[in-house]
């Protein structure tokens, strides 16, 4: 039986990341597997760079099983490529790590194949059961009518929504303080905060149930 492993929100977080997926592949041997993994990739940890580079690897190998979501992160740097405001938001929310990790001055330092990569990322992935987004759905839509700012950053109202969506919503986006992962009927959050001293974390699905089956964590010492 094939599993799903959905990864949180890494920023920059390269160790525990390595970790991570390392514990994921070992627990699924040589049965078939998927990484979903929810965005935010950037900015407020110290290895931009180096996380971008492992999950471009990672895909290299098994494109099909590898599924790198944008976040907002990833947004704000793309903005950042076409204005100046737009550079100072992104610069106001993390970005000096990401480009110290690029050893850059200005966003249009980053090599164009990593901007690239972040361009082509989906905000979305669904397997029948389950709809992986880095922040959410806004309640008053379709899955399939929503905009790409909710899927991106919404929070409210979201999070207090009790809807049924028709699939587990799993997401990322607002750290969890208590470092367990937030998980409600209709949805779960797997953002425990790794940036902030707390693991990096990995839901793990299968095809029978929609509902997490594990949760893996990665030691927040390693960063």
């Amino acid at each position: 039986m094939s599993k799903i492993y959905a990864v949180g929100d890494v920023h920059g977080c390269l160790d525990q990341l390595q970790g991570l997926v390392e514990l994921c592949e070992r627990d699924a041997g040589e049965g078939r597997s998927k990484f979903v993994f929810l965005g935010d990739y950037i900015d407020r940890g110290p290895e931009s760079r180096g996380v971008i580079e492992f999950l471009m690897d990672l895909q290299k190998w098994s494109p099909d099983e590898i599924i790198c979501l944008r976040g907002n992160h990833e947004e704000l740097l793309l903005g950042a490529l076409e204005g100046e405001d737009a550079e100072l938001n992104w610069r106001q929310n993390g970005a000096k790590f990401t480009l110290e990790s690029y050893q850059a001055s200005t966003p249009g330092d980053i090599p164009l194949r990593h901007i690239d990569w972040i361009r082509s990322l989906p905000l979305f992935h669904e397997d029948g059961m389950r709809f992986f987004v880095h922040a959410g759905v806004h309640p008053d839509r379709s899955l399939h009518q929503q905009r790409p700012r909710d899927l991106l950053w919404i929070r409210e109202p979201f999070l207090s929504s009790n809807k049924d969506f028709g699939r587990l919503i799993v997401h990322g986006h607002t750290p969890i303080f208590s470092g367990v992962p937030d998980q409600r009927t209709n949805r779960l959050n797997i953002d425990t905060g790794a940036v902030y001293g707390r693991p990096l974390t990995a839901a793990v699905f299968n095809t029978r149930i929609a509902a997490p089956v594990q949760f893996f964590s990665a030691d927040p010492i390693l960063n």
